[in-house]
């Protein structure tokens, strides 16, 4: 465990100077003049040859999905959206249906019939991981590109997806529901109307909250570079059953100090099973991790992104894989992550 006093003394809540970034105070980023990818950098073939070699290849492996299920009309901020629709061709469609129809008559002497999906979203939108140009500082992105330089309009010349590239690497699940359920406070948890435990409205992760978690859950080797922390809070829980809550609820989650102390050990992506990462704040406090993780440190955040699965296992620690649409000058990516693992 952390001693509180070094807690205290290199992490707190204190805003970033807005002056001195505009300065330069944090360019060149952390991987020299001219990088794109951050902390991905860290992800390398040995440090993925570590992550496979912790399965007993011996034994059975399970792939868990780590992606929320998106469906028309999936709860999300003004601007963001998902609307799948079916093309159909060479039948007749139910009486209902309001799809399209390219012709209802089977296509040739081989009679075909085809269905296909027509799909309109927005990359930000249910599980996502952001790029890092996604939120900045006065016009400053990652590493000192300007959005002034690097924006098209059909995207951005630099930090794009397409300089991301798949990972493959160790992931955590920090699971705070279960944290509380072992210290028995109950007063942090509630019942979304499922009769399920999540984290109450509001709650704020602490430090000593993630640090608490890893001790239960035995994991032994801290959180180090290139790692992929998963923040379980159930928030996720009211997409189904208040999904007007799920966006506008006072959402539970880490703030600035909690950021910095995960920041600072350069992980490749810190996420959360909310629809949006930056602490149980309504107002424009809430933009500062978004702002500094990515800007300073070069980590990507994760959201959306769900680990019941994972829980129900008792797997906590395991193997995180993603590759990112492949699109070029794309700010975010809805690509799912998965997850090998070995349920205990």
């Amino acid at each position: 465990m952390t001693a509180q006093v070094e807690l205290d003394e290199l992490f707190d809540d204190e805003p970033f100077d807005v002056e001195a970034i505009a300065k330069g105070a944090w360019v060149p980023g952390p991987y020299g003049p001219g990088d794109q990818r951050g902390t991905f950098n860290e992800v390398t073939p040995e440090k993925t040859a570590r992550a496979l070699s912790t399965l007993d290849l011996s034994r059975p492996v399970k792939t868990y999905s780590l992606s929320e299920m998106l469906f028309n009309g999936f709860p999300a901020m003004a601007g963001r959206t998902y609307e799948q629709r079916l093309s159909i061709m060479g039948y007749e469609p139910p009486e209902d249906f309001d799809g399209i129809v390219v012709t209802p008559e089977p296509v040739g002497p081989w009679l075909i019939s085809t269905m296909e999906e027509r799909v309109s979203m927005t990359y930000n939108m249910g599980t996502k991981i952001n790029g890092l140009h996604h939120v900045g500082i006065n016009g400053m992105f990652y590493n000192g590109f300007m959005g002034k330089d690097i924006a098209e309009t059909w995207g951005t010349t630099r930090l794009g997806n397409e300089t991301q590239g798949p990972i493959v690497t160790r992931g955590i699940v920090v699971d705070i529901i279960g944290l509380k359920q072992a210290s028995g406070r109950d007063e942090d948890l509630v019942d979304p109307g499922n009769g399920k435990q999540i984290l109450r409205d509001g709650y704020r992760i602490t430090v000593e909250d993630i640090e608490a978690c890893l001790e239960l859950e035995q994991i032994e080797e801290p959180i180090g570079p290139g790692d992929v922390v998963l923040l379980r809070t159930g928030w996720r829980e009211y997409i189904d059953i208040d999904p007007v809550k799920y966006i506008e609820g006072l959402r539970p989650g880490p703030y600035l100090r909690e950021c910095r102390y995960l920041g600072s050990r350069r992980p490749a992506v810190i996420g959360i099973d909310v629809w949006y990462f930056g602490g149980p704040f309504f107002d424009m406090r809430g933009m500062l991790p978004h702002q500094e993780l990515p800007v300073r440190y070069g980590v990507r955040i994760g959201e959306a992104v769900p680990t019941d699965v994972l829980v129900e296992d008792h797997v906590y620690d395991f193997v995180f894989c993603y590759n990112p649409q492949n699109a070029r000058g794309a700010i975010s990516g809805s690509a799912p992550p998965i997850a090998l693992a070995q349920p205990q």
